[in-house]
């Protein structure tokens, strides 16, 4: 199983900064695209072949925290429980 721990990249080097699966070029936002297009996973999962299906349960795995914890904590900027997705590079 795949942890957390550096799923994605933040780095002004790649797409100018814009929140990347690590290790790809692809921008974790075409996963939630594709999901409110209709698409499944493995459609997806064929259009950007560098994203493992892991990577990608992952990152809606932590989509469905943040969804539960900002429902609970609407007041919070940025839960805790994001600490160890992110890796920011200079």
């Amino acid at each position: 199983m795949l942890t957390t721990t550096h799923l994605i990249t933040v780095s002004p080097e790649i797409l100018s900064g814009m929140p990347v699966f690590t290790g790809t070029r692809v921008p974790v936002k075409t996963l939630f695209d594709h999901s409110e297009a209709g698409d499944s996973l493995d459609v997806f999962l064929d259009d950007f072949p560098s994203v493992s299906r892991e990577m990608a349960v992952a990152a809606l795995e932590q989509a469905e925290l943040m969804r539960r914890h900002y429902a609970e904590n609407p007041d919070e900027i940025l839960p805790d429980v994001l600490d160890d997705v992110f890796e920011e590079t200079p």
